[in-house]
């Protein structure tokens, strides 16, 4: 099959980001859960974009409050970020920086999210958390190196990482009034 004929399917995410209590920057991830392509990895809360979704920021939200209770009215849209497609999944992913409101408790849809993250954005700063390594998984016809960031047990990589990366220097600066 031709790669350059494979539909890719429209998809969003948001990129929630909030100052705590001692001012420092957050980023929000979800874990998702074990099953289904991507079980286990960290994301950013969002999906395929349904058919009623009028946008793809309308897509990014309504995952967003679905996944992890985080209502439209607590985000404040800084910037569209530039659209990405996946490698493996299919997918082409429109991502959203967003300020939010922090929801007094964080609410997982299950069994699509297994638990809602919260990192400072000082410790993807840290040289020490970005690790690259040869990894061979299923699928893959040969080994590839990825970058990823070690945050706590798990592995911020593939798409995500393609987000965020390029970002932390960036709101660390306070070039978004977050």
């Amino acid at each position: 099959m031709n790669p350059l004929s494979i539909t890719l399917r429209e998809s969003a995410v948001l990129v929630p980001v909030y100052r705590d209590a001692a001012g420092e920057l957050q980023l929000v991830l979800v874990r998702r859960g074990e099953r289904g392509m991507h079980g286990g990895q960290l994301a950013f809360p969002g999906g395929k974009r349904d058919p009623e979704d009028a946008s793809l920021l309308a897509t990014a939200l309504r995952e967003a409050e679905e996944e992890v209770g985080l209502r439209p009215e607590d985000v404040q849209i800084l910037t569209a970020l530039p659209e990405l497609n996946t490698f493996t999944g299919g997918f082409h992913i429109a991502p959203f920086l967003g300020r939010i409101r922090r929801p007094a408790v964080w609410w997982c849809q299950q069994p699509e999210i297994a638990e809602v993250l919260e990192i400072s954005l000082r410790t993807l700063a840290d040289p020490a958390t970005h690790v690259q390594e040869w990894w061979q998984l299923p699928g893959w016809p040969e080994q590839m190196l990825v970058d990823y960031y070690r945050v706590g047990p798990y592995q911020l990589w593939g798409a995500s990482y393609r987000i965020i990366q390029p970002l932390v220097a960036r709101l660390l600066a306070g070039e978004w009034d977050v």
